[in-house]
């Protein structure tokens, strides 16, 4: 018995002793958080920051602003990866892009590392914001640091506040090295000569009103992240005609009779609801996905995870899609269908597209017709949110209500698929696009997309 008892004493000594030596170590050494711990608040409240400030900026629309979403995305998700044991780093397949490596053990709160990309990103990219979007801005900031800052420690906290903005500052200084994006918002013409590049009736000429030359003329030189560059080239365009037996006058009629039809006042609906055309009124077409991402993860109660993983894919997205189309828009420089049917149909003929902050009437976006960039981008974004969020997402689309300016009242769709369908169509009853800009836009933007989809995201 005193045996058994002595042999029991020490048995519970040593489990004791275990138990205490146990705790000691855990206790020093730091717990490693992962991104999908956390909710999506840092980048959800940023990207719908996004969409003011861009709303009110000159010479983001249309390329500048999906441009800067890559990048924002891609500095998030880079800075974030390591927190993602699912997730690969993709920062290997850009070659000069040199993304510093968060310290080994560090116990990072990743919400915190987001919102300083996000914060520093933000003022490079829009360094001259409207000052009421300026005070709003640092509204934000300031409401995301108090949050963090009360939730960890010192440490943690300036550990991934450094960490945050180093990674920016890396891709900020990539972007940098992009000669034909970056700063193109500063000039948004160029030095192009469209007269120079008039061949032939067909070609694009500047319409009434409007700036009297093309913008961006040269932005389908930009960086892309995905496509091939035979991918920059969609199929040609139907051959000019002006027989009223051909197929480009059949789609001009098209056009014409879409503001004369029974269905007019749903047309209008679909053509205002879509248009996401004037700087001041709305954001611009690329960041209107931005937008449907954002009430999808609202909606979806998102983690951060999936939320920097949807972003950075719909940002690569739009920025390649962009790009391809505005490529092919130049190389085939074909005209609108305003000044086709102007010329040959009725030269009294008005576009729906008005501005209610200007009073301006009948508008065309100024730059060639094919092929279509709301069409290019919205099929390159139902790509990736299908990929991301699966192809029955239902979904109300709010982006635009309770506006009186125009028909903003909401939609429901089934799926991504169906949006991007509307959004290309839509372009017709505002009497800005042939139907064969929308529907070789569309097909272009989805190639764009299954590009980012293959990208090696996954382990």
């Amino acid at each position: 018995m005193k045996f058994l008892r002595t042999s029991l004493a020490a048995l519970c000594g040593f489990l004791m002793v275990s138990f205490l030596v146990t705790s000691c170590v855990k206790d020093e050494e730091p717990t490693v958080s992962q991104v999908a711990d956390y909710d999506a608040e840092a980048a959800l409240k940023w990207n719908q920051m996004f969409l003011d400030v861009e709303r009110y900026s000159t010479g983001y629309r249309p390329g500048p602003a999906p441009r800067a979403l890559a990048y924002m995305g891609l500095a998030a998700y880079e800075a974030c990866v390591s927190g993602m044991p699912e997730y690969n780093s993709i920062r290997s397949l850009y070659p000069g892009l040199v993304i510093p490596e968060p310290e080994k053990n560090a116990k990072y709160h990743w919400p915190t590392v987001v919102h300083f990309v996000y914060e520093d990103l933000m003022h490079k990219f829009f360094p001259n914001p409207p000052s009421e979007m300026y005070t709003r801005m640092s509204a934000l900031e300031n409401s995301l640091e108090d949050k963090y800052q009360a939730v960890t420690n010192d440490k943690n906290y300036n550990i991934s506040k450094a960490y945050g903005q180093a990674v920016a500052d890396a891709v900020w200084e990539w972007s940098k090295t992009d000669a034909i994006g970056h700063d193109a918002y500063l000039n948004p013409f160029g030095t192009y000569d469209w007269q120079a590049h008039y061949d032939a009736p067909g070609n694009w000429v500047p319409t009434d009103p409007g700036p009297g030359k093309p913008l961006f003329p040269t932005w389908g030189n930009t960086r892309t992240f995905a496509i091939l560059p035979a991918d920059k080239l969609c199929k040609a365009p139907l051959q000019y005609s002006e027989s009223t037996q051909s197929a480009i006058y059949a789609q001009a009629l098209e056009v014409y009779n879409a503001i004369h039809d029974d269905n007019w006042e749903d047309g209008q609906w679909i053509a205002q609801f879509w248009s996401d055309d004037i700087m001041g009124l709305t954001f611009s077409p690329g960041p209107r996905w931005i937008s449907i991402a954002n009430q999808v993860i609202s909606k979806d109660n998102s983690n951060l995870q999936t939320a920097l993983y949807a972003y950075v894919k719909l940002g690569l997205a739009l920025n390649d899609a962009c790009v391809s189309c505005w490529y092919s828009k130049y190389v085939y420089n074909y005209e609108r269908p305003a000044s086709y049917i102007h010329r040959l149909i009725d030269q009294n003929w008005k576009p729906t597209l008005d501005n209610p902050l200007t009073g301006e009437t009948g508008l065309t976006p100024s730059f060639p017709t094919y092929p279509s960039g709301h069409s290019t981008m919205g099929g390159a974004a139902a790509e990736v949110l299908t990929n991301v969020f699966g192809n029955h997402f239902g979904m109300l689309d709010r982006s635009h209500e309770g506006r009186t300016e125009f028909q903003g009242t909401p939609r429901f769709f089934n799926n991504f698929y169906e949006m991007a369908q509307e959004n290309a169509l839509s372009r017709i009853p505002l009497g800005v696009h042939f139907r064969m800009d929308c529907e070789v836009g569309v097909d272009l933007g989805y190639l764009c997309g299954r590009r980012v989809n293959n990208l090696p995201w996954k382990k």
